[in-house]
């Protein structure tokens, strides 16, 4: 089933490269050049968060009720998921420095209208909802993802990979913790006005310290031939001609089926928290810090581990075998303290599908084409927080909170009976 092992000639340009061969590093070399990628996605991150803590308060200063505030939030996700697989396609064929580039202006461009939106003389609910338009092309953790899968082996590149959930756990904890800070301190318009200027920063960061491009030297002269046609990069059947490739799509369907019974506990956890666990926002934020250490520790230092010591399809199974587990345990919760048990289950199911999903896919694909593959690979969190408003609000209106549970011990359990019955092949899950 997921066999990515490609016959005929397409094969050689999946040939593993060694780290080192990507063209035109600059004075920093590959190791810095890793290590500025990892900065600027914890600083992109970081402003993400800040954003996020103060939208509800933003909103609702504007007088948008919770009707209205769904309805910017769903615009945002939408945009997201159709500009993540074009964002990709940019990103492979202009560059890294050209993504990343473009990513931190689309985001200085979504804070600064947030910014003048604070501003009392001006259309606030105008400018609130036209700043989720630049959105479509704040992609920096994709670009970031390119980088890191350019610049590393087969082998090293789960690892690779997985440091990334040292960035967002950083995101995560310094992000809402500045948000709700200098928004008490400062206004609510501070922590826009500082992710405005971070942003900034970071494109320029981009344009003077990224390299142009960080793909192979062959792949580089590949896309380059004389006579040979420029795609467009809104070429969409380019696009899903990659889902087709063998083996690409059966992992990708995978990290969607199995990442969207979460997904829907993760869209209506602030609801959850409220009614079910009876939280205070001071305490959800706290929950929620304990959600970003977690990931930190595990993406940034245990995948990585394991990954040296088992296969691919090893720790995909466990992944979802995992997620089984615990949904069958979330169905029987009761308070914040059985979650609080789950989550470091839940947080290595997650990351490990993440991690192990992104790396298959990258590898299944010829070097040429991994921008576009995490752009896809992006979309998915976006979709489900398209669909997650709508469904996870009817199942928890309906069923109440044991049903997500039961819905993701379901839909793991049979996707778990589907890899055991036809498991990933070993020459694919080690990239031979």
């Amino acid at each position: 089933m997921i066999s990515t092992s490609a016959q005929g000639p397409s094969s050689k340009r999946r040939a593993p490269r060694q780290a080192g061969q990507s063209v035109g590093m600059g004075p920093l070399g590959r190791s810095g050049v890793v290590l500025l990628t990892y900065v600027l996605a914890a600083l992109e991150l970081t402003c993400l968060f800040m954003q996020f803590s103060i939208m509800p308060y933003l909103s609702r200063r504007l007088g948008l009720d919770s009707v209205a505030f769904g309805y910017q939030q769903t615009v945002f996700g939408v945009l997201q998921l159709l500009g993540g697989p074009v964002f990709g396609r940019f990103a492979d064929q202009h560059g890294a420095r050209a993504a990343f580039t473009l990513s931190f202006l689309a985001s200085s461009a979504l804070y600064l209208l947030l910014a003048a939106a604070c501003i009392p003389a001006l259309p606030g609910v105008a400018l609130l909802f036209a700043s989720r338009l630049p959105g479509a092309l704040m992609h920096t953790l994709p670009a970031a993802q390119m980088v890191i899968a350019d610049l590393s082996t087969p082998e090293e590149r789960p690892a690779a990979l997985g440091r990334l959930g040292l960035c967002f756990g950083v995101g995560l904890i310094f992000g809402s913790l500045l948000g709700g800070t200098l928004s008490s301190s400062c206004g609510i318009q501070c922590p826009v006005i500082v992710a405005l200027v971070v942003t900034l920063l970071g494109a320029l960061l981009s344009v003077t310290c990224i390299p142009a491009s960080t793909k192979g030297a062959s792949v580089h002269a590949q896309t380059t031939l004389p006579g040979k046609p420029k795609a467009s990069v809104f070429d969409l059947k380019a696009i899903t001609r990659l889902l087709l490739q063998p083996g690409v799509l059966p992992v990708f369907l995978v990290k969607v089926i199995c990442g969207l019974p979460i997904g829907l506990f993760m869209v209506m956890f602030s609801i959850i928290s409220m009614d079910f666990f009876r939280l205070e926002a001071a305490q959800a934020g706290y929950l929620m810090s304990f959600f970003g250490v977690l990931q930190m520790v595990i993406q940034g230092l245990v995948i990585g581990r394991l990954s040296s010591h088992f296969s691919e399809g090893a720790l995909l199974r466990a992944s979802v075998l995992v997620f089984s587990v615990v949904g069958l345990a979330m169905a029987l919760m009761a308070n914040v303290f059985h979650f609080c048990l789950l989550m470091p289950g839940l947080v290595f199911s997650l990351c490990a599908l993440n991690v192990v999903t992104d790396s298959m896919l990258t590898k299944a694909v010829s070097t040429s084409d991994t921008g576009t593959m995490l752009g896809l690979c992006a979309s998915v969190q976006p979709l489900t927080r398209t669909l997650g408003p709508t469904l996870g609000g009817l199942l928890y209106r309906s069923f109440g909170v044991p049903v997500f549970g039961h819905v993701q011990f379901a839909v793991n359990f049979i996707v778990l009976l589907v890899l055991w019955k036809q498991p990933v092949p070993r020459k694919m899950d080690r990239a031979q």
